[in-house]
């Protein structure tokens, strides 16, 4: 881009508040020179956290007064009614009138995503955003859609998540021809309700690269590069493998504590285990974006800390790079005139 990309922040959202994002800002701007970043507060508390950091630049930084935000347990339809001047809302409109190119917030992830479509709008072709974000996997990581935004979907609108992933994964990753797989309770054809088995034929016919039914055990192997299930399972699979993984590190630091030899085995393995740790680390994963709408919107975790929130800062910026919104919009269009062919 010939400008800097400009992403604005929701500075109050999130288990941690604006303390987390000034931190996240500030780093932000030292790790990229070619980003102007907004904060969206309370002005007065953020130039008092302001003043604790040293800011790489500060003309790349600003800061928009908002007098309202977002509690984590707030309704979204009282979000999107009563807090039309929340610093969630502010960075969402500011995405809409062009002011900024992305808006990232760690806050309530209802409201977000109701005030996010209500200002943005879906793009044309799409019945409603998707989730989707990068998990781990034994080669590289796989992204997964949709996970939480929608209950309950229709073939149809498996089919559009498909196309999402699959556009997010060849502009993000370079992946010429993305392999698209559904999740389903079996590899076998027969398998699955009435939309997995009419979404799985919709992406037959398509000239995306189907891959086919992967279980939940496959999603970590890597054997394709986006993964797709209606919101209600994606959820439960991401909590699911998020508590595995602590209670394998449970497991792992009460064995090693057990008694003086296995604390000088754990020694000896701190090399090993401290590669892993940082191979599995969330925050490098921490960043969840809002495919489908008229803009660039990034969840980050609500207890993110200031390197995950950054990481997610990275993604927001990636993804307007690449014009994610727009070849996604460009691809649906396309196989749309492709299903009307037949």
């Amino acid at each position: 881009m010939s400008r800097p990309v400009t992403i604005a922040l929701d500075a109050m959202g999130g288990d941690h508040g604006p303390e987390v994002v000034v931190a996240a800002a500030v780093r932000a701007l030292a790790d990229d020179g070619g980003m102007r970043l907004v904060l969206v507060g309370d002005e007065g508390v953020l130039r008092g956290l302001l003043a604790r950091h040293r800011v790489p630049d500060a003309a790349r930084l600003e800061l928009r007064h908002a007098s309202q935000q977002v509690a984590m347990d707030e309704l979204p339809s009282r979000a999107l009614r009563t807090k039309k001047d929340s610093s969630m809302r502010r960075a969402i409109d500011m995405v809409k009138a062009g002011e900024a190119d992305a808006a990232v917030s760690a806050g309530n992830t209802g409201a977000l995503m109701a005030i996010a479509r209500f200002v943005l709008k879906t793009l044309p072709g799409i019945d409603r955003p998707a989730i989707i974000s990068a998990i781990p996997a034994a080669r590289g990581h796989t992204h997964m859609l949709d996970l939480g935004a929608n209950v309950d979907c229709t073939s149809d609108q498996l089919f559009q998540f498909a196309v999402m992933g699959a556009v997010l994964a060849e502009a993000v990753d370079g992946v010429a021809r993305p392999r698209v797989a559904l999740l389903n309770i079996g590899e076998e054809e027969i398998k699955g309700n009435d939309s997995i088995k009419e979404a799985a034929r919709l992406l037959e016919a398509s000239t995306l690269n189907y891959v086919g039914f992967v279980e939940a055990d496959d999603i970590f192997l890597g054997d394709a590069d986006v993964v797709v299930c209606d919101g209600f399972t994606g959820n439960v699979a991401l909590k699911a493998s998020e508590g595995t993984a602590k209670l394998i590190s449970r497991f792992l630091r009460e064995a090693f504590a057990r008694n003086p030899l296995t604390r000088l085995a754990g020694a000896c393995a701190a090399p090993v285990l401290k590669a892993l740790a940082r191979r599995i680390d969330p925050r490098r994963y921490n960043g969840a974006s809002f495919l489908g709408l008229n803009g660039t919107v990034i969840k980050s975790h609500g207890a993110a800390d200031a390197l995950a929130f950054a990481n997610a800062i990275r993604i927001a910026r990636v993804e307007v790079e690449k014009a994610v919104p727009e070849r996604i919009s460009a691809r649906i269009e396309s196989l749309l005139a492709e299903r009307q062919a037949v």
